[in-house]
């Protein structure tokens, strides 16, 4: 404990070595928690959100005439009635587009964003980036930009990120998107995967923010990685041949359906005692968009009611690291969320990876 407690005041020293001030254990105070610079306690809020889904959308039934399924079949298994399949759009175009919604939703000029977090499985390029593409897209000169892979919990664990720029005082007015193009990573011959999922970009504007106070838990189970897997290009060079095609997405979905909905009261009922609010208390459990059954699983071990967990997967599918900020777009624009409303983020997925974070309207 002391070897920790000596590693924080040397961070803080150092982030803040410009400021000439010498920080010490009472400048902390719970580092899940908030982190007082100066006297002030500093999280963030979300000034606006912004979504984007592709024009094309496709039904179970337009599915049954390309393989072996039907409607009754999808839908009776995970919620799913169609999807959004990208035809023009690309990863980064599609954030762009959601980035711009958000702009104008919150009233922020591009010049003014700090940061660009991406959650992204699926990006245009190994480089640039799809911040990096993004910020030219929108003309935000001023951002710092960078991508995070952490598969369906990407947007979580990049809001995380922007909590914790703006709790080092190194980042204000942030743009925090996800958004994938999984259509591109699917095997559309194995109706066991490819029918759970769509392509689209959602995204929120946050601003650090001395009078909230925001909560998190995450973690990765490395170990459980291959349930759900997809690979990327292979070692091919002068040295080593292998030019055998790319896995898409396969998944073990047993084995990710008991992870989640394991893991989801677990981590929610984590971040609520961090910010010591009972779950009545909540007005929306915002979960990835998996399966329906899942989210019926969690409320179940939750005791709380369905009407708490908003869904949009009828319409949307599994868009990854783009659901949350989906649907939270979603319930924005239809007026349901009110100032000071207490809400909780989850997501999970690949890596295996999870993450939850608390935070009131």
């Amino acid at each position: 404990m002391k070897a920790m407690e000596d590693l924080f005041v040397s961070l803080y020293n150092s982030i803040d070595k410009y400021k000439k001030k010498e920080y010490t254990l009472k400048d902390k105070v719970n580092c899940g928690k908030t982190i007082r610079i100066n006297g002030v306690t500093m999280a963030i809020k979300v000034l606006g959100t912004g979504s984007f889904l592709p024009e094309k959308s496709v039904t179970n039934d337009d599915l049954a005439k390309i393989m072996d399924t039907s409607d009754e079949w999808i839908s009776s298994r995970t919620g799913i009635k169609s999807r959004h399949i990208s035809i023009e759009d690309t990863t980064s175009s599609m954030a762009a587009k959601a980035a711009k919604k958000a702009l104008k939703d919150s009233n922020v000029k591009p010049e003014e964003l700090d940061h660009i977090f991406v959650a992204t499985l699926s990006a245009d390029h190994a480089t640039p980036s799809t911040a990096c593409e993004v910020q030219k897209e929108i003309g935000a000169d001023h951002a710092v930009c960078m991508d995070i892979n952490a598969a369906c919990s990407g947007f979580l664990f990049a809001l995380q990120t922007a909590c914790a720029y703006a709790k080092a005082g190194m980042g204000k007015k942030m743009l925090v998107i996800g958004v994938e193009t999984l259509s591109k990573l699917m095997n559309w011959q194995d109706r066991s995967t490819c029918v759970l999922f769509g392509d689209g970009a959602g995204c929120a504007i946050v601003e650090a923010d001395a009078t909230r106070n925001v909560y998190i838990d995450a973690g990765s189970n490395g170990a459980k990685g291959g349930v759900l897997t997809c690979e990327e290009r292979h070692l091919n060079n002068f040295l080593v041949k292998d030019e055998s095609p790319m896995q898409q997405v396969t998944m073990d979905g047993p084995e990710v359906f008991k992870f989640a909905v394991r893991m989801i009261p677990k981590s929610v009922k984590k971040v609520l005692e961090k910010a010591g609010v009972d779950k009545e208390e909540i007005r929306y459990f915002v979960l990835h968009q998996a399966n329906l059954r899942i989210i019926e699983a969690a409320a179940k071990r939750l005791k709380e009611p369905m009407d708490k967990f908003p869904v949009n997967l009828d319409h949307c599918a599994n868009t990854s690291s783009a659901t949350v900020p989906i649907l939270l777009d979603e319930m924005n624009r239809k007026g349901m969320l009110n100032p000071g409303d207490k809400i909780v983020l989850c997501g999970f997925g690949g890596g295996l990876t999870w993450g939850s974070v608390y935070l009131e309207w």
